[in-house]
């Protein structure tokens, strides 16, 4: 392909890609496949001589599309939003093009610096205490991480250096693995998966913290925990606070965990993965309050930012490659292009689609609401046992109109119905639940028999 071809290419991808999105919701949400469903339909052996861009592209609705959940249907409501939007993409076939790998600001100067100032731009929009924030007289800043997950694992592998270097200050005698051996982790049991698996990479040990009846941790029960630890000659040493939990999106309370976690010298890592978006709302950012007690901060602007995958930002300046990718780019583009406003509507407009959502269930006396409904997810349920609830999502799955995904609370199977594509309008929400109570009523009559 010369520059000629990939200028005709382009082309006919960019109508190829706005015909899918403008289209997307006349295609079933999730797939119809059994696992292992590909391989059959490509070759088992890269092809020797090269093929046509028109095969290759034919291909895409043959072998590929089939296989896709389409998580910017208005219909998929499962897990949490994968932001999308027109000037992030791109903003990604400009950083495809430069192609630098910035692992130093010499190997790209823009690529550096441009990273740190869009880092600023998001510290701002969320009013994160000034040492949160690179250019000023602080130490603060950040980078962009690819997900969560290694947010997470990068502040507890920074939180463990720390706490090695103070004991050994302390008792220069002390050797690191005899400390390792010590140290403690803590972390909401509503906390992600990700955040125990942090913990083994770094071989610490971890304990979970019950939470109250709203899902949330609370001072008292995290500081029980941490002087029993003591008292048993162990070592506290992190905190991984949780604002909008993947269940059910609670909010760990950051003010009473805050002061505890300084006191104790413990390191406190906010985890707002998905959350941490809607701060840039005035309504929203009291529930980061307690920010100014925390070592770092993480969230995802490709959850609900309208920044298309990867990009976690992580307030602190650990990260695991060296290589890097020109991400900031897709920041740069999407905040110019919608400004503080156009992010700021968009979170609003989803959370009130939730709200609509929720009052729909709360009409229909054989549902309940399982938890409190503050940003874009509702948890509902059909009243009655666990296994009418499981069948009840898998009628919803089999049916392919929507997509839902379920959790556990307090020992209940819990459907999670969460607003996620840009698309998503008021209609949608209406449809969605007229197909759940069309499914339930079914569902009850053959219970009934």
């Amino acid at each position: 392909m010369d520059a000629a071809e990939f200028r005709r290419r382009g082309k006919e991808m960019v109508d190829y890609v706005a015909d899918y999105l403008e289209n997307i919701e006349k295609r079933p949400v999730y797939p119809d496949l059994e696992p292992g469903y590909l391989r059959s339909l490509i070759p088992n052996e890269a092809p020797l001589e090269p093929e046509s861009y028109e095969d290759i592209i034919k291909d895409v609705e043959r072998v590929i599309m089939p296989g896709v959940t389409h998580w910017h249907s208005p219909y998929f409501f499962a897990y949490f939003p994968a932001a999308s939007s027109y000037p992030a993409m791109v903003a990604d076939m400009l950083c495809g093009a430069i192609g630098c790998i910035g692992f130093s600001w010499a190997a790209s100067p823009a690529c550096t610096e441009l990273e740190t100032v869009m880092l600023d731009w998001l510290g701002k929009m969320l009013q994160l205490p000034e040492c949160f924030i690179a250019g000023t007289h602080g130490r603060g800043g950040g980078v962009i991480q690819g997900t969560a997950s290694e947010a997470t694992l990068m502040s507890l592998l920074a939180a463990r250096c720390k706490a090695v270097r103070r004991v050994q200050a302390i008792n220069a005698k002390k050797s690191e693995s005899e400390i390792l051996s010590k140290l403690v982790a803590y972390t909401s049991d509503q906390a992600h998966s990700s955040v125990e698996r942090a913990a083994l990479i770094g071989a610490v040990m971890m304990r979970k913290v019950p939470t109250d009846n709203h899902y949330a941790v609370r001072k008292e029960m995290l500081k029980k925990m941490v002087e029993e630890d003591k008292a048993a000659g162990l070592i506290p040493f992190y905190f991984c606070a949780t604002l909008g939990t993947t269940p059910s999106c609670a909010f760990d309370h950051l003010t009473e965990l805050g002061p505890l976690c300084n006191e104790e010298n413990m390191w406190m890592h906010i985890d707002a993965a998905y959350a941490g978006s809607a701060f840039v709302c005035p309504e929203f950012r009291p529930l980061l309050n307690g920010v100014e007690f925390a070592d770092s901060f993480n969230f995802n602007p490709h959850k609900w930012l309208l920044v298309n995958f990867d990009s976690a930002i992580v307030k602190q300046h650990w990260q695991i490659p060296l290589g890097r990718r020109f991400r900031s780019l897709k920041m740069w583009f999407v905040f110019r292009m919608y400004g503080l406003k156009g992010l700021q509507a968009h979170i609003r407009k989803q959370v009130a689609l939730a709200k609509e959502f929720e009052s729909l269930v709360r009409a229909d006396k054989r549902f309940e609401i399982c938890a409190e409904v503050v940003l874009g997810l509702v948890c509902f349920r059909l009243k009655g046992s666990n296994e009418l609830n499981q069948e009840l999502l898998k009628r919803i799955t089999k049916s392919r109109e929507i997509h839902l995904v379920p959790c556990q609370l307090s020992g209940r199977f819990v459907l999670r119905f969460a607003i996620c594509a840009r698309s998503t309008e008021s209609h949608h929400i209406q449809q969605a639940w007229q197909h759940i109570t069309q499914l339930t009523f079914e569902l009850l009559q053959e219970f009934q028999k």
